[in-house]
């Protein structure tokens, strides 16, 4: 582990870029240095922040006054139990991207819709991340985590993890700090079934089809590519938290609501809001589409210093010398915004440290 780093910018830990020092900084490289540096911050009574990747942080231009402990522990392992899968347990510090293409690589399916999004493999099961019909609930089989008020290690099942459409009992927490996690994938070298409408029509297949592994990440990332949703230090498009607000799912009395007030703000021959079965009497929709038809369009905002992505309404950017309340002045104003036309009130993904919106 490494010695304390006082006063250490935590800006450039983030894919946003934004936000001041933290009061100290540790890098743990293997799980046993997870624990203790977690422990010492715990049995000191002081805040504590885990970065890991920070492509779903916003920090506070103040800072962070308490120590973070960025994860960088390392490790991949195969194990190829007798039902025809592969049980791949990965340390929650290895780079998810790189998961993946390995994945890829030996024929291993399950995660492949999953290329191109920033971060570590710890974080994954977090917010049950998810991109293109796939999310890591469908593969995760365990989690190692530590628990901080037990003091001691624990294994969470898929059950046990409470995974819901962008949560799991670890966000709903600060109780428990990701070790690592052990993902059951498929062989044989075919993507699972294409789930995605806009996937299949690039894959020239039919919702359902499967694909080689290889052409499924491909397309996966040209994709996301086209929405500045894969990290280019040379575009401020990707100096962002990528999907900055969660698609709402709302009950069927408020998604009839949302359908009237679609009616009377665009016309009863205007576009209607995209919807998607989300579980008995409950219907989910697309907050990039509340967003742009909010009056929020493509690169809202331009020049900046924070703006929406010119590729994608989803995302809030930084420009290049945004603040963190600049991000976050912005992003309040397309929320209220799509409240006001709408009346639907849309949740931030990324967690703001030291900023409320």
């Amino acid at each position: 582990m490494t010695a304390p780093q006082h006063g250490a910018e935590l800006a450039p830990l983030t894919t946003m870029r934004v936000g001041g020092p933290a009061t100290a900084l540790v890098t743990a490289e293997t799980a046993e240095e997870v624990v203790e540096a977690v422990r010492a911050v715990d049995e000191a009574g002081t805040p504590l922040l885990l970065v890991s990747g920070g492509s779903n942080l916003v920090i506070a231009d103040e800072g962070f006054n308490g120590t973070a402990v960025r994860i960088a522990t390392k490790g991949v392992r195969a194990a190829h139990p007798a039902d025809g899968t592969v049980e791949v347990t990965v340390a929650a510090g290895e780079v998810w991207d790189d998961v993946v293409a390995r994945a890829v690589a030996e024929g291993w399916s399950g995660v492949e819709a999953l290329s191109g999004i920033p971060g570590l493999t710890g974080a994954t099961p977090v917010q049950n991340v998810g991109a293109y019909g796939q999310e890591v609930a469908q593969t995760i089989s365990r989690v190692v985590a530590w628990d901080r008020e037990e003091m001691r290690e624990r294994v969470f099942t898929n059950d046990e993890c409470g995974f819901t459409y962008r949560n799991s009992i670890f966000k709903a927490t600060g109780r428990y700090v990701v070790l690592e996690v052990t993902f059951r994938l498929g062989l044989g070298g075919l993507s699972a079934p294409i789930a995605y409408a806009d996937l299949a029509t690039h894959l020239g297949v039919e919702q359902g089809e499967r694909v080689l592994l290889a052409h499924a990440r491909a397309a996966v990332l040209a994709q996301r590519r086209k929405r500045g949703m894969v990290l280019d230090a040379d575009d401020h498009d990707t100096w962002s938290c990528g999907s900055f607000f969660t698609n709402p799912i709302l009950p069927t009395g408020e998604m009839d609501a949302l359908l009237a007030r679609a009616v009377e703000r665009l016309g009863p021959a205007g576009p209607v809001p995209p919807t998607f079965p989300a579980g008995q009497g409950r219907t989910k929709t697309s907050a990039a589409w509340l967003i742009d038809k909010a009056g929020f369009t493509k690169g809202y905002a331009m020049p900046g210093p924070a703006a929406l992505s010119t590729k994608h309404t989803l995302a809030v950017t930084n420009r290049g010398d945004a603040t963190a309340a600049d991000v976050a002045a912005l992003a309040r104003e397309v929320r209220d915004g799509v409240q006001t036309a709408f009346g639907v009130t849309l949740v931030n993904e990324p967690v703001f440290v030291g900023h409320c919106l």
